[in-house]
């Protein structure tokens, strides 16, 4: 008998090539036109998630007619002593009908664009038409991200006030955003008082700021927990404002900041709105109200943008 022929290497979109085929822009776009096109999130099968020595393993699977995709990565509180990242992993794409693996992608730089570029989706629909000051909770990839994503959908933005705990890394994000033309500086909690748009993007496990403070104009997108009993926002402000998550099943099911608001009393899931919703026009922002998004992070995300960038990347050659 002859050997069996070696399964050919799968082609990897790395990091690089990734961020460089696919802008925030198209990436925004990309998850919007999956929502638009029928994607129900609410089909979507639950995140597996597995308990490993020092933190935990998650896996994501999703599947329309033409890709089908899982990603598999890691949460390991424990790297960022090690000088390593807190999310590692990869993702599989496959096509939608043979089920052919297609390609590697590199599971950081997706879940970056991915994760920023949803809160993009709803900021579209949610933030004031002229909208200027940002006030960004953290000083990581997922913070650098949010304020690419509000500038994607909102050119309008003039300013970012940068809250987080280490100077020198608030110091660095400050110059970075100054490089881009912006205004900046390092700022405390209240400057969500002057804000038009408000991302969370950190691992807090309590709310970051008094939601009181907030103008009843703005939007936040908290984007930082998927576990029950964490969240970034208080019950104050979720209870004053429209607010809209991924899906109900995972609302429930991970998103801390809306089960303990309703544990408490100002809020009623019943209340809650959809991403899907919010993106068909069925949505009614009140005047006055502020418009709250909350994330945990879904399959169909990954599969959008990782399908977007393997287009991109097989069109460039």
């Amino acid at each position: 008998m002859s050997a069996p022929h070696p399964a050919p290497a799968l082609p990897h979109v790395d990091a690089d090539a990734l961020t460089r085929h696919v802008s925030m822009s198209a990436a925004v776009d990309a998850l919007e036109s999956v929502l638009a096109a029928g994607l129900d999130p609410e089909a979507e099968p639950p995140r597996g998630v597995v308990d490993v020595p020092g933190g935990h393993l998650l896996m994501m699977p999703s599947a329309t007619a033409s890709y089908t995709g899982v990603k598999v990565a890691t949460v390991t509180p424990g790297n960022a002593d090690r000088g390593l990242p807190r999310i590692q992993g990869l993702y599989l794409l496959l096509d939608g009908v043979t089920h052919t693996p297609l390609a590697l992608l590199d599971g950081i730089a997706l879940t970056s664009l991915r994760t920023p570029a949803v809160s993009g989706v709803a900021l579209r629909h949610l933030a004031v038409p002229d909208a200027e000051r940002l006030v960004v909770f953290g000083s990581g990839p997922q913070a650098w991200g949010h304020v690419e994503a509000v500038r994607a959908v909102r050119p309008s933005l003039r300013h970012v006030d940068v809250v987080a705990r280490d100077a020198g890394r608030v110091a660095a994000f400050v110059d970075r955003c100054r490089a881009l033309g912006l205004s900046a500086d390092a700022a405390a909690p209240d400057a969500v008082a002057l804000a038009d748009v408000v991302c969370c993007c950190t691992t807090a496990r309590e709310p970051l700021f008094d939601g009181a403070l907030l103008p009843g104009h703005a939007a936040v997108a908290a984007v930082g927990s998927h576990e029950p009993d964490a969240r970034e926002v208080d019950a104050a402000l979720v209870g004053r404002s429209t607010v809209v998550a991924e899906s109900r099943a995972v609302a429930a099911r991970e998103c801390g900041d809306l089960v303990l608001a309703a544990a408490e009393g100002p809020f009623d899931m019943a209340g809650l709105h959809t991403l899907d919703a919010l993106v068909g026009g069925a949505v009614k922002v009140e005047e006055g109200r502020p418009r709250l998004f909350k994330s945990a992070g879904m399959a169909w995300e990954d599969l959008a943008v990782a399908a977007a960038a393997y287009e991109a990347w097989t069109a460039a050659g």
